[in-house]
């Protein structure tokens, strides 16, 4: 090789060097996912160079990066689909949640697992020892029943929430979570509320709420490797998402919390405006380790660190936690339904509309092209 070719060969060398450092680079900088619904209209979904394409009688109303999207919510029984869409949103590790009759989520389509380490980490699972799993689902419980207490004001219900709170043991043998309901529902609403799956509002909003966080959820498990229907207490076998529902578990104060903002402005049904806020949950600010983000980045995070756990080198989950101060924008039921609405957090920006254009690159946005797993208690 003379020195002529050297010269010309270094700048691809470099190039090529570059690009792969790029493409690291971006591979690990934390990065919000997009939520997309469509519930409006029919529509097709199909995909073409890596772009996902909302179609409507063969003309593109709305596109989308696949290695953007994090979870596609589909709530229109005249939505069709390429196989190539299904499968490319596979590769690029995102989640298709299908709803119902009901508008409620009726099944979740998730990647299979390409982590390098998939089958020690299912191994990991599997032997994970009786004692651990007591420990780590006390942890969840008094996660959760301090969050509930965080949504109330300072008074008789906040106080037993926090005494329960302290008081719950390894595995949590004399239900304190359940106690803990009995006080918190009706300081949350009114006494006259009951949390049921198939009651009255505001239950149909905490069941699209927790459906959209357990959605992530999943998608996240299945990202870090391990098997979401072996969980830590919950135990179904007709539930492939045993362990979702272990986790969401100190995250449903923070849609319990969004909910009652609504409920207390009027607003009683699952409009567009309502899902739309619902969905921005997955952006919501949230604080772990005295570090910010968005919900979303940081539920890959609370996994990773169940994961330490199950290997033995933590002792204690890293929890989101509701940054202080979160409000929501709550709107008079009596207005009108504005077309767009925009929240903007920290890290990411929130585009809700008909249909986002083509040349739209806004971070996080739901496409509405229309017209929840088991919600939980």
């Amino acid at each position: 090789m003379d020195g002529r070719s050297a010269v010309l060969e270094l700048p691809g060398t470099l190039a090529s060097a570059l690009s792969r450092r790029e493409r690291v680079s971006k591979a690990l900088r934390p990065m919000i996912k997009r939520t997309v619904e469509i519930s409006k209209e029919p529509a097709h979904v199909t995909v073409h160079l890596d772009q996902l394409l909302i179609q409507r009688k063969r003309q593109t109303v709305g596109q989308i990066p696949c290695e953007d999207l994090g979870v596609l919510l589909v709530d229109q029984p005249q939505v069709t689909y390429s196989h190539a869409a299904l499968a490319r949103l596979m590769e690029f590790d995102a989640a298709v949640v299908v709803c119902g009759r009901d508008h409620l989520p009726a099944g979740i389509l998730l990647p299979l697992a390409d982590h390098s380490q998939v089958v020690w980490r299912v191994q990991l699972q599997v032997d994970v020892p009786r004692p651990l799993k007591k420990q780590l689902w006390k942890q969840l419980v008094q996660a959760k029943i301090r969050a509930q207490a965080a949504n109330l004001p300072i008074g008789a219900a906040r106080t037993r929430l926090l005494a329960i709170a302290r008081d719950v043991r390894s595995g949590d043998p004399a239900n304190a979570e359940g106690q803990a309901g009995r006080f918190y529902w009706p300081a949350l609403f009114d006494e006259n509320f009951r949390r049921d799956p198939d009651g009255a509002p505001p239950n149909n909003l905490l069941n699209y709420g927790y459906a959209v966080v357990r959605a992530a959820l999943a998608r996240c498990i299945v990202a870090a490797g391990l098997l979401p229907a072996l969980g830590i207490k919950h135990s179904n076998r007709s539930n492939a998402f045993c362990l979702a529902d272990d986790l969401i578990e100190p995250l449903r104060p923070m849609v319990d919390a969004r909910v009652r903002e609504w409920f207390s402005a009027g607003q009683r049904d699952l409009t567009p405006v309502v899902k739309s806020k619902l969905l921005e949950l997955l952006a919501e600010p949230v604080e772990m380790r005295a570090e910010r983000g968005p919900l979303l980045v940081n539920l890959h995070r609370y996994v990773a660190s169940l994961v330490r756990c199950y290997e033995g080198a933590a002792k204690t989950l890293d929890v989101p936690l509701r940054a202080t101060g979160q409000k929501t924008d709550c709107k008079n039921p009596n207005e009108e339904e504005p077309s767009e609405a925009k929240c903007d957090t920290e890290n990411a920006n929130f585009n809700a509309a008909e249909v986002e254009p083509p040349s739209s690159h806004a971070s996080f946005s739901r496409l509405q092209c229309s017209g929840d797993s088991s919600p939980g208690p």
